[in-house]
């Protein structure tokens, strides 16, 4: 069996603790060295609770420089926050490994996009538009020859995925889509702050960032990709009291000649080749329990037409695991194939129920 060397800079937070979950059980996978400023001395078990006392759990946290860390490795996989994991790119580019980016440092091909919903600059703006974007139900050739992958956004991936076939049909063209999505608190990074602090969180619904989230502009460029054009996005996020999970519910107007029957089977044409990915059955709606802590994606379509104007509303709704699908296990579905595996390898497993 083919052995591929993986490295994580960033091995603190919770998408290192959600990457090594999945990889320290795999016998094709070998971890060389994990850096962070923090913990440095600590072993991932220790760390990262989940892991103390499995096997290969014993791999010490370093503070050493990005060359030393990606010295042997095949494969580094970057877990830092933006601007941190740009700054440390750099260093990285020259070197013999490939890069799967989980930061939002490299998923826009816009400049003017990146300024204004994340940072006054970016380190290094001509890599813009040179990372393979990770979603493999989008992207998957171009993802196995790459050097270089970011991989998407929490809420990008959530919602585009209940909207790609839409776009790929051309329903996606001088539309506009309205999108409400709840998260967990794990999205919000492994450091509390006031907004996710569980006794403000616990039993209460908040919108934040209301129309001026920034995965918006990655979701518009992401359905751009797969078909859209001229497509409008009005998107209000809110925070859940979850741990786990992203519920996306997406509305739009559908044109005369569509009804529920023949989205559905849109729905479910597109994505007969992604085992990971379901449709759900015609009136029955996506669940974030199902997909807990799975690589899993559940999507459900409901179409109305109205008595009076005859005007016919359409409902995507989509649920995932924000630090699964919409974080670490996507970036290893990017590994799987840039190692030559199916996209979803060691990774398509059912969820927890209840």
């Amino acid at each position: 069996m083919s052995i591929t060397k993986v490295s994580i800079i960033g091995g603190a937070g919770y998408g290192a603790a959600e990457l090594l979950r999945h990889l320290i059980v795999r016998d094709d996978v070998e971890i060389s060295r994990i850096s962070s400023k923090d913990y440095v001395g600590q072993t991932i078990g220790q760390v990262h609770r989940s892991l103390f006392g499995l096997k290969k759990a014993d791999v010490v946290i370093e503070d050493i420089s990005p060359k030393e860390c990606v010295a042997n490795a095949d494969i580094v996989f970057l877990a830092m926050p933006h601007i941190i994991t740009a700054k440390v790119a750099m260093e990285l580019f020259d070197e013999d490994v490939r890069i799967i980016d989980l930061s939002g440092d490299f998923r826009l091909t816009d400049l003017e996009d990146y300024i204004r919903d994340y940072a006054p600059e970016h380190p290094c703006p001509e890599r813009l538009g040179t990372f393979a974007y990770g979603m493999p139900e989008l992207n998957a050739d171009q993802i196995r020859d790459a050097k270089h992958v970011a991989s998407p956004g929490c809420f990008a991936t959530g919602i585009a995925m209940g909207l790609l076939p839409l776009a790929k049909a051309g329903l996606l063209v001088d539309s506009n889509v309205r999108t409400v999505a709840m998260t967990g608190s794990s999205g919000s990074g492994v450091r509390a702050m006031a907004g996710t602090h569980h006794p403000v969180r616990n039993n209460n619904l908040k919108a934040y960032k209301t129309l001026h989230h920034q995965h918006r502009a990655e979701i518009l460029q992401t359905l751009n990709s797969g078909g859209a054009k001229n497509t409008s996005l009005d998107f209000i996020p809110i925070s859940a009291p979850l741990v786990r999970g992203i519920l996306a519910v997406s509305q739009l107007d559908l044109p005369e000649g569509h009804d529920e029957a023949s989205i559905q089977k849109m729905f479910e044409d597109f994505y007969a080749q992604h085992s990971s990915v379901i449709v759900m059955p015609a009136g029955q709606s996506p669940e974030v329990v199902a997909v807990k802590n799975t690589i899993r994606v559940e999507v459900g379509v409901t179409v109305r037409v109205d008595e009076l104007t005859g005007q016919r509303t359409l409902a995507c709704i989509t649920a995932i695991d924000n630090l699964v699908k919409g974080g670490a296990g996507q970036a290893i579905q990017s590994f799987n194939l840039m190692t030559g595996k199916d996209a979803s390898f060691g990774l398509d497993q059912p969820g927890i129920w209840p």
